[in-house]
């Protein structure tokens, strides 16, 4: 707007000198033709690199997205392994503290039986390491089965204490 108020100016000088008005103001006009004509061909060529930066733009976004979905596939897929590994090893930690548990109680009843003997005398405990020489159970040190017989055979001896 302001080249246009600058052509006015120019017009009202041309009117002014009394020359051809009419040449002077087709010379104006072809002048603000021109003017406008290079503004639009610079509009155009505005418009075109915003085009250019928004097609740019969504570009990248679009790679983006397809590098965000393949690594939101990757952890996916580490999750649900990792999950698989924590069930597993859940699993594994349920039966070792039922064995735990198993063999805490046997090692109780042991201990128990244990402080009968010793408080029933040493020939008891004589009897017992005779039976305890042939050795099959490797946690215990000594063939359960020769354990049972001996309490078996002389159940008075191991009476509850």
């Amino acid at each position: 707007m302001a080249s246009s108020s600058g052509s006015g100016s120019a017009l009202s000088a041309a009117t002014a000198t009394g020359g051809s008005s009419s040449a002077a103001e087709e010379e104006l006009r072809a002048l603000m033709e021109q003017r406008r004509a290079k503004r639009m061909l610079s509009n155009r060529e505005s418009a075109r690199r915003s085009r250019m930066r928004k097609q740019r733009h969504l570009d990248d976004l679009t790679s983006q997205v397809a590098h965000l979905r393949r690594e939101n596939a990757q952890v996916a897929t580490a999750l649900g392994l990792t999950t698989q590994g924590l069930l597993a090893v859940d699993a594994e930690n349920a039966v070792l503290r039922t064995q735990a548990d198993e063999l805490a109680a046997r090692l109780n009843s042991l201990n128990g039986i244990l402080s009968c003997i010793n408080s029933k005398g040493t020939a008891v405990a004589l009897t017992v390491a005779a039976a305890a020489t042939a050795t099959a159970d490797p946690l215990l040190g000594f063939d359960s089965a020769a354990f049972d017989d001996l309490f078996r055979s002389s159940p008075e001896m191991f009476q509850l204490c």
